[in-house]
């Protein structure tokens, strides 16, 4: 084959500039550290601050580095290893030990392809529990769980008023039902002001979106919107080595037009 017009375009000056720190970071700097202040790493590359920002906000993509608000830019650790397997087949919060803390429960109309997903009428407000997932301390993963009323009928906003209360009571109305099975989707996508905040990153930081579907009695009754921290978590899928490739966006996902690979 020829050379395509793509593979005759050098690389941008940015991305030299990456690969360049990223060794750097190996030889000279530890996990945790803090970096030099931008004036001063351009000045030690050579380069205009705007090619480096460009450099270290891809390395932070990378998972290389860290900002964290009112330290600065930090060298990241490995990433942790996190399991989001289909294979457990379980309901949110059967696991006592898997790290996710319910703190609050509202109600709130869904974003549209997860409404799509329930079979909710267009503005329907479901219950949004907001759970919070964390190892060893750290906040790992930020969730937004959309229930259906139709899905809990038993509850009482009078035994269960609001906040954490209700989150842990949706949930356990909710495992009374017989769970058929689940689906997983994963997806980059850039944080939102409240998963930012309680995930300790800035607004717009990269993240991992796993969106997962339950099912009982042939419908879904749950929608599981997470956002895991894509600077630090890995995610693991098990021995089922099942991979959920969406070619569109999570609208498709909804209505199944994928194609799963192995």
């Amino acid at each position: 084959m020829g050379t395509t017009q793509l593979e005759s375009v050098p690389e941008p000056k940015y991305w030299q500039l990456k690969n360049v720190i990223g060794e750097a970071l190996d030889s000279d700097f530890t996990v945790g550290e803090i970096l030099p202040n931008e004036r001063d790493l351009a000045a030690r590359f050579g380069v205009a601050r705007a090619t480096l920002r460009q450099a270290l906000e891809q390395l932070e993509l990378e998972g290389r580095l860290q900002r964290r608000r009112g330290v600065g830019t930090t060298v990241a650790p490995p990433r942790q290893g996190v399991d989001v397997s289909t294979t457990q087949h379980a309901w949110p919060g059967a696991t006592a030990h898997d790290g996710w803390q319910a703190f609050d429960c509202d109600t709130a109309t869904p974003p549209a392809a997860v409404a799509r997903a329930l079979g909710a009428a267009p503005g329907e407000k479901t219950y949004a529990l907001r759970r919070l997932r964390t190892s060893h301390g750290q906040p790992l993963a930020a969730e937004l769980l959309y229930v259906p009323a139709a899905s809990v009928p038993e509850l009482s906003a009078i035994d269960a008023p609001s906040g954490e209360a209700r989150a842990r009571r949706v949930v356990r109305e909710l495992q009374r039902l017989n769970l058929e099975g689940q689906d997983r989707a994963v997806e980059l996508g850039s944080a939102r002001a409240d998963d930012a905040r309680e995930l300790d990153r800035l607004p717009g930081a990269p993240v991992l979106v796993v969106t997962t579907r339950y099912f009982s009695a042939g419908r879904t009754v749950a929608v599981s919107v997470a956002t895991y921290r894509a600077d630090t978590c890995r995610l693991t899928f098990g021995d089922s080595g099942d991979v959920r490739i969406s070619h569109h966006d999570a609208d498709v996902h909804a209505h199944g037009e994928e194609r799963r690979a192995s």
